[in-house]
């Protein structure tokens, strides 16, 4: 009798092992879904893929926790659900936008769908290459569109609606860069009391550049080692290597105050500095109307050169993007203004230099400091949001099972588990959920940053850039000799300015849309520095007065 019951429950076991859905729901937890919701939800998907089972699609995304998570996890079990065989390629971000431009310019059938950043939005609306999503879901997309999709729950939905008002992409993570900083550091009494002597206000969270300077001399030059240990007030890295244009182009002239107000981006000039007339990019110079070497961006520019050559670790200077990422976690650096919540998670691994005993950071993230040209009503930072996009081309069974699986991995029975593992949050159910609040004193803020309004402000790349795949290259061959002391701020910014120019240019002859480039002609910089709004006139004072505010204020200083 005992051997019959032992069998059944061997069976039984066996039968729920085998089973997809309860394979989903047991690797799916938390999710911010009721269990009966999330079972009817996963239902649903295997039961809309089923006309699909035997269909393979290819993916690509970059190289980050939260795409792992999809490529060795979620791809196989949706794989199992559903009879669709997911290859889901992890490569560089470089790589990834490469191929999608190589796909789009040859017509290869490389990958029927890419995790691309959102920053090429304003490529995708004139191109008329890529998906439209809005008409996707009304008409051939609307059998293997979830019920449950729930679009106004996602926190970037306004990031990749172009200007027609329609939706190219689909939101499949997103991280900000923020302001990064040692509490522990920052509450020692002997360092509080000795930053104010010196500066005469607290050591708290800055809020403009003067104050991050002063923060980053205090602890290169004057406090020098903490513990023993040689301690820097500044973090960063100023390689020649492609990364270095995302740092210069993911919103550093917007931080400094370059753009017009406005959100997401600025109009008519955005954070890249080109002006647009109506939809049309009409320039990047100050001659024809932009802002890319406008005093402004020379301004932004000349601080990150001299931050980084006198503040941070000499080695900083030749690293990339990647490998800068973890300096700051081996305990040596007090600060870093441009820090991106993708690396939260190698921030808060046990054992740490900046994570205590009990498993809490020594670290908190707040809104960044802003520059001496920002004004209120401008962006505040950069966020980037990888986001599925669809082409045109890609034959229709194929894109239907593609569109499936894109929104398998953000649907909510499987975005809170995935935000929880990748920790770059996409869906305000989620950000509202027992699970993350509990997790949020693990992760230093970037929660609350999250949950806090002044999360609208950190935006990516806008609609004024009609070829970011091609334009994105031009910052780090052009900027990196200002870098290296070759050029002067201005000059190296002179050359961008005129590249830019010249590609708007040779991008409107080849558009065949209403918003395609159309250049102003070039009337000085005197004329439009005179005109109101970007270009914005030279300060008289680029160093105003260093301001600070403690932690809790800091992150509602901005709402």
């Amino acid at each position: 009798m005992r051997a019959a019951i032992l069998l059944g429950l061997l069976l039984s076991a066996a039968t729920h092992a085998a089973d997809p859905l309860q394979e989903a729901m047991a690797e799916l937890q938390p999710s911010s879904l009721s269990l009966t919701e999330q079972r009817a939800e996963l239902a649903w998907f295997a039961a809309a893929g089923q006309p699909f089972a035997g269909v393979q699609v290819r993916v690509i995304a970059e190289r980050i926790p939260t795409h792992w998570y999809e490529a060795t996890v979620l791809a196989p079990l949706f794989s199992r659900l559903t009879g669709i065989r997911v290859i889901h390629e992890i490569s560089g971000e470089d790589d990834v936008v490469n191929k999608l431009r190589t796909q789009q310019q040859t017509g290869l059938p490389l990958y029927d769908a890419y995790v691309s950043d959102s920053d090429l939005l304003g490529q995708h609306f004139r191109d008329d290459q890529v998906l439209v999503l809005s008409d996707f879901m009304a008409g051939e997309g609307a059998g293997v569109t979830s019920p449950t999709l729930q679009l106004d729950d996602f926190i970037g939905l306004p990031f990749v609606t172009a200007p027609d008002g329609k939706l190219y992409q689909l939101p499949d993570q997103q991280f900000a860069n923020l302001y990064w900083y040692r509490q522990d550091w920052f509450a020692r009494p002997e360092l509080r009391q000795a930053f104010r002597q010196r500066y005469g206000y607290e050591l708290d969270v800055p809020q403009n550049w003067t104050a991050y300077e002063d923060i980053a001399a205090f602890f290169t030059e004057q406090v020098g080692a903490i513990d023993g240990q040689r301690v820097y007030g500044h973090m960063d890295y100023g390689g020649f290597d492609p990364s270095l244009g995302w740092r210069l182009s993911d919103a550093w002239l917007g931080m400094a105050g370059v753009a017009d107000p406005g959100l997401p981006n600025g109009l008519p000039v955005d954070d890249w500095g080109i002006r647009v007339e109506g939809c049309r990019p009409a320039g990047a110079s100050v001659a024809r109307g932009g802002a890319l070497d406008s005093p402004a961006a020379v301004y932004a520019v000349q601080q990150y050169v001299d931050w980084l050559q006198r503040y941070a670790p000499p080695e900083a200077q030749r690293m990339s993007f990647n490998q800068a990422g973890n300096v700051a976690a081996q305990g040596q650096v007090a600060q870093q203004i441009f820090w991106y919540t993708a690396f939260t998670a190698d921030y808060t691994k046990p054992g740490s230099p900046v994570v205590d005993a009990e498993g809490r950071p020594k670290w908190r993230v707040a809104p960044s400091p802003r520059g001496a040209y920002w004004q209120d009503g401008m962006k505040s930072g950069y966020q980037d949001v990888g986001a599925w996009t669809l082409l045109k081309a890609t034959p229709l069974r194929q894109r239907q099972a593609a569109w499936l699986y894109a929104q398998f991995v953000t649907s909510r029975s499987v975005s809170l588990r995935k935000t929880l593992v990748g920790l770059t949050p996409i869906r305000r159910s989620d950000l509202d959920s027992p699970a993350l609040l509990a997790a949020a004193p693990r992760l230093g803020g970037l929660v609350e940053f999250y949950r806090s309004p002044a999360a609208r402000r950190w935006t990516p790349t806008g609609a004024n850039v009609p070829d970011y795949s091609g334009m994105a290259s031009l910052w780090w061959r052009q900027l990196h000799p200002a870098v290296a002391g070759r050029l002067s701020a201005s000059q190296a910014l002179g050359n961008l300015a005129a590249e830019f120019d010249r590609h708007l240019e040779q991008v409107g002859r080849r558009q065949r849309h209403p918003c395609a480039p159309q250049l102003n002609p070039s009337r000085g910089a005197q004329h439009w520095l005179a005109q109101p709004g970007a270009p914005w006139p030279q300060l008289d004072n680029e160093r105003p007065p260093g301001r600070t505010l403690p932690y809790r204020e800091a992150l509602h200083a901005w709402d």
